[in-house]
C-alpha cells in the first residue's frame, strides 16, 4: 500500500504503520507490497496515519539532520493516529524542517522486546591441555556444539551499538557466532584448571562448565551487542580417537590405580593402628574393672568378717593378759602355809589370776553375745553407744552375772522419749548396773499389751532395790 492511495473519486487514504513479522529482532517499516529501500515513499510519513505498536514492541522514528539524527520512541501497546503530541522530538523540529506540512521524512523501525532469538552454534576442534603438570604436554582436541537464547531488553543501548538502517538479523547472527567461537575457546581452555578435573573426566562437569561459560559470555553480549544472553547450552566433544587422548587415558588409569593402592595401604595401616589402640583401651578398661571388683570384694569381705576380727583382737588381748597373770604369780613372795619363796601356794597370784580371768571371761562372753545379736539385728553391730546416743558401754563387774531363763528374752527399751533395742535381758541388766539405764525407763516385748516401767518388771526390779511379792495364794474353795 502506498503512502497515499487515490481512489476513482480522488480520495486519499493514510497508511497503517505496523509490524506483522513472525520472527524478527529489528524490522524497518515499508508500505505494504514494496521492498525495503526500493523508493523514498517508506520514509515519507503523513499526519493522520495510523500507528499500531503491539505489547512487547517499540517503534523508533529516526529523523535525519545535518548534525546527526534524533529519535522518537513509542512503546507498545499503542494504537493511535500520528500527531505532534505523541512525538516530542518531532514537534520541536517540525516547523523548522517541514514548515508544519506533511508528509515529513522519517525512518520507522520496530524492535522486538518480547520475543527471543534462539541461535545454534558450533565450535571446531581446538586443543585443551590436562591440568596435571606432568601430563600437560598431551593436549587433546575438543569441539563444542549447542545453542544460545538472547533478546533485547535495553533498546536504547542496543540502538547506540548498531546502525538500524544497516541492521539485518542474518548479519547480526554471523557476528554473534564469530564472537562465540573466539571467546568460547579461551574460556573452555581454562576449564580443567578452573575445576581441577582431568581432561578425560571433563564430561562429569558438564553442568558446571555450562554455567561457567554462560557467566563469562553474558558480559560480552551485553557490552558488544547490547542484548541479554538468557541461556547457553552445549556439549563438549573430546576426540577420543586421537593418539594423545589414548596415551593420556592410559596414564590416568595407571596413576589412579597407584593412588588407589596407596590409599588402600594407608587405610589398612590406619585400621590396624586403630584396632591396636582399641584393643589396648579394652585391656586397660578390663584391668581397671578387675581391680575395682577385687577392691570391692575385699571391702565386702572385711565388712562381713569385722566381728570375727574383733573376736581375734580381743582374744589376743586376753592371751596377752593371761601371760601377765603368770608373771604376777611368779613375782609374789608371800608363800601360803609356811612354805618358802620357792615352793608352796602363792595366794596373791592365785587371787589376782582369778579376778583378771573372771573379768576376761565376762568380756569374751559379752563380746560373743553382742556379736550374735548383731547378726540378728544389724543395728546392734554398732553397740549400745550408737543406739543410746552417747551412752558409754557397760563396764564389766568383778562378779559374774547370774544367768536364768529370762536372760534370753529380747526386749525394747524407751528412755527419755527415745526408743532403743531390742536387747537381751542380760544386756539390759548390764546397762542398769553401769547406770546407763535408770528406773524411769520403760520396757516392752512380744506378748505385752503396753510399755511397762522397767522397775516393775520381775527380771529387773531387784536391780533397783525393790522386790516383787510372790503371787497371792489361791482363794479357799467354799
Amino acid at each position: 500500500m502506498g503512502l497515499f492511495n487515490f481512489g476513482k473519486k480522488g480520495g486519499v487514504f493514510a497508511d497503517v504503520i505496523r509490524c506483522d513479522e513472525p520472527d524478527y529482532l529489528v524490522w524497518k517499516w515499508r508500505p505494504e507490497g514494496s521492498e525495503a529501500d526500493s523508493s523514498g515513499r517508506e520514509n515519507s510519513i503523513r499526519w493522520g496515519s495510523q500507528l499500531r505498536v503491539k505489547d512487547g514492541e517499540v517503534a523508533v522514528f529516526v529523523y535525519k539532520q545535518k548534525g546527526g539524527s534524533n529519535q522518537d520512541f513509542i512503546e507498545g501497546p499503542f494504537d493511535e493516529t500520528l500527531k505532534t503530541a505523541n512525538f516530542p522530538v518531532l514537534s520541536n523540529i517540525m516547523g523548522a524542517l517541514f514548515d508544519g506540512k506533511t508528509p515529513f521524512q522519517a525512518e520507522v523501525y520496530f524492535i522486538n522486546l518480547a520475543g527471543v532469538i534462539k541461535q545454534n552454534f558450533g565450535v571446531p576442534y581446538f586443543d585443551v591441555a590436562d591440568p596435571r603438570p606432568d601430563l600437560a604436554y598431551l593436549p587433546v582436541p575438543v569441539a563444542a556444539s549447542g545453542n544460545i537464547i538472547y533478546q533485547i531488553t535495553d533498546y536504547k543501548a542496543f540502538i547506540k551499538l548498531h546502525r538500524l538502517q544497516e541492521f539485518t538479523l542474518e548479519k547480526f547472527k554471523d557476528e554473534v557466532k564469530n564472537t562465540i567461537i573466539t571467546n568460547f575457546r579461551g574460556i573452555v581452555t581454562n576449564v580443567p584448571q578452573q575445576f581441577n578435573i582431568p581432561l578425560v573426566q571433563i564430561d562429569r562437569a558438564t553442568l558446571e562448565v555450562n554455567d561457567f561459560v554462560s557467566n563469562r559470555l553474558k558480559g560480552i553480549f551485553d557490552d558488544v551487542f547490547g542484548v541479554n544472553l538468557k541461556r547457553i547450552d552445549f556439549v563438549l566433544n573430546v576426540d577420543k580417537d586421537s593418539a594423545n587422548y589414548k596415551t593420556l587415558y592410559k596414564m590416568t588409569v595407571e596413576q589412579q590405580m597407584k593412588l588407589n593402592e596407596a590409599q588402600t595401604n594407608v587405610n589398612v595401616k590406619n585400621l590396624s593402628e586403630m584396632q591396636a589402640i582399641n584393643a589396648e583401651n579394652i585391656k586397660e578398661s578390663l584391668r581397671i574393672q578387675r581391680e575395682e571388683a577385687q577392691r570391692a570384694q575385699k571391702l565386702r569381705s572385711e565388712s562381713g568378717n569385722i566381728f570375727a576380727h574383733q573376736i581375734n583382737v580381743q582374744g589376743g588381748v586376753a592371751k596377752e593378759a593371761a601371760s601377765h597373770i603368770g608373771e604376777i604369780g611368779a613375782g609374789a613372795t608371800m608363800p601360803l602355809g609356811g612354805g618358802d619363796s620357792t615352793g608352796g601356794m602363792n595366794m596373791a597370784g592365785m587371787m589376782t589370776g582369778m579376778m583378771v580371768g573372771g573379768a576376761m571371761g565376762r568380756g569374751v562372753a559379752d563380746m560373743m553375745n553382742n556379736t550374735m545379736s548383731g547378726f540378728a539385728n544389724p543395728m546392734g553391730n554398732v553397740g549400745m553407744a550408737s543406739q543410746m546416743r552417747g551412752m558409754p558401754p557397760v563396764q564389766p563387774t568383778m562378779n559374774p552375772p547370774q544367768m536364768n531363763a529370762d536372760d534370753n528374752i529380747v526386749m525394747h527399751v524407751s528412755q527419755n522419749g527415745q526408743q532403743f533395742g531390742p536387747y537381751k535381758v542380760s544386756d539390759i541388766k548390764n546397762y542398769i548396773s553401769s547406770g546407763n539405764i535408770n528406773s524411769s525407763a520403760l520396757v516392752w516385748t512380744n506378748g505385752m499389751s503396753e510399755w511397762t516401767p522397767i522397775a516393775n518388771y520381775p527380771a529387773f526390779c531387784n536391780l533397783f532395790g525393790g522386790s516383787v511379792p510372790p503371787p497371792p495364794p489361791p482363794s479357799p474353795m467354799s
